[in-house]
């Protein structure tokens, strides 16, 4: 039983006009439709979510100490946290286009309310899930639940209780371990997985967040400290010294004052506080001196940002920026982004064919992403008017007999 990545074989299908993919799917569209009769002779409602343990777990899979730091990470750091989460908003939404008009409007309605877990709606809201989980973990697994012979729900499936391996030189084989131990999915058809960069030769992907550990460890015990040293310093103690003059009763004295000094600084009122002899009152620490921490902070938040992909600005990081410079950014961030929907778009494309060909209509359709944003937009309509422009002035000067130089 093989389950292999999206990409491996419906990456193929962003060639002409679909063929590829078309042909892909045709291969494997008598066991889509097997699968639907099985699932429509069943007893139940709906085949039972495959990727979900019955019970406890009875051994971690490979890698789970590693996840759960980056799980850790991200309680921890707020601005780690904060451009998983930007970077699953910015990802945008994309459409979808077939041949048969019908087929189209369909699976337009399925996309936009397709249950997603327990709570969820829209194939949007699962591709958001499964993009965090793959910035996260650098892996994601995702499952098409079938009910009636159709596909009726998303589901993300949690790594902790998943074990990939290696089936063959282009397939991966997701099991599950439960509390009967391990076993392998029975309908890997249903599956869908994805890696970010992953090493080669290995079905795990490279968390986004790989190298950061140490960095938000120094981080955060530079935070650590300030919140120690202000607490210290910011909450002042006081040192009362009272120098005896050698008439006796120091020891009574000194508890007088003791209380006199508690009542004046317990005190919710301004009270004064009346001692007689040599007293000194000095402020603990007022001679301490904070260390600067915005340089090293900075360096260190520096480091994270180079490695999420974000422009400081988005994160709330005022850092001193030109207009030229931020245009570069954003340049970065959207090739960031379409990075991202490489990863996303042979999955979404996997779900609409599956959901197609279930429904008896051809498997062919385009996955179409929205503009990033509307600056993208002003940019190629401008891109486009100027080539136009340009086009029209060289056959203005072709037929006045004039040539182009160059």
């Amino acid at each position: 039983m093989k389950g292999g990545f999206p990409g491996n074989t419906d990456g193929m299908a962003a060639s002409k006009d679909g063929t590829e993919e078309t042909k892909a799917w045709e291969r494997r569209g008598t066991d889509l439709f097997e699968f639907r009769k099985k699932a429509e002779k069943g007893a139940g409602p709906a085949v039972s979510v495959q990727t979900r343990p019955a019970g406890p777990r009875a051994a971690l899979p490979l890698g789970a100490g590693e996840r759960e730091l980056y799980r850790a990470l991200r309680r921890a750091v707020p601005v780690i946290d904060a451009a998983i989460y930007k970077l699953r908003r910015l990802i945008g939404e994309f459409r979808v286009e077939c041949p048969d008009p019908q087929a189209q409007k369909e699976l337009e309605e399925f996309l936009a309310g397709v249950q997603v877990n327990a709570a969820g709606a829209g194939v949007h809201e699962f591709l958001g899930i499964y993009l965090e989980e793959l910035i996260t973990y650098g892996s994601a697994v995702g499952e098409m639940v079938l009910s009636g012979g159709q596909v009726a729900a998303l589901y993300n499936a949690g790594l902790q209780n998943l074990e990939l391996e290696e089936d063959g030189a282009l397939g991966v084989k997701v099991s599950v371990l439960g509390r009967e131990g391990r076993r392998a999915c029975p309908y890997p058809e249903l599956l869908l997985v994805s890696a970010l960069n992953p090493e080669a030769g290995s079905p795990w992907g490279v968390s986004l967040l790989r190298g950061l550990p140490g960095v938000s460890d120094v981080l955060l015990k530079i935070y650590h400290t300030l919140g120690v040293n202000w607490e210290r310093m910011g909450n002042v103690r006081f040192a009362v010294t009272c120098r005896a003059d050698g008439s006796g009763g120091a020891e009574e004295r000194a508890r007088q004052m003791a209380e006199e000094w508690k009542a004046a600084m317990g005190s919710r009122e301004p009270r004064d506080f009346i001692a007689v002899g040599d007293v000194a009152i000095q402020a603990i620490g007022a001679n301490g001196q904070v260390m600067e921490s915005e340089a090293p902070v900075r360096q260190m938040l520096e480091q994270i940002v180079a490695k999420l992909g974000l422009p400081p600005f988005l994160l709330g990081l005022s850092w001193s920026s030109t207009e030229r410079m931020s245009s570069q950014q954003a340049d970065v961030l959207t090739s960031e982004l379409e990075a991202y929907r490489r990863v996303l778009a042979p999955v979404a494309r996997k779900i609409c064919g599956t959901w197609l060909a279930l429904a008896g209509y051809s498997t062919e359709c385009r996955v179409v992403w929205d503009e990033i944003t509307m600056q993208d937009e002003v940019d190629h309509a401008n891109a486009r008017y100027l080539t136009a422009r340009a086009k029209k002035l060289e056959r203005e000067m072709e037929e006045s007999g004039a040539r182009p130089a160059g």
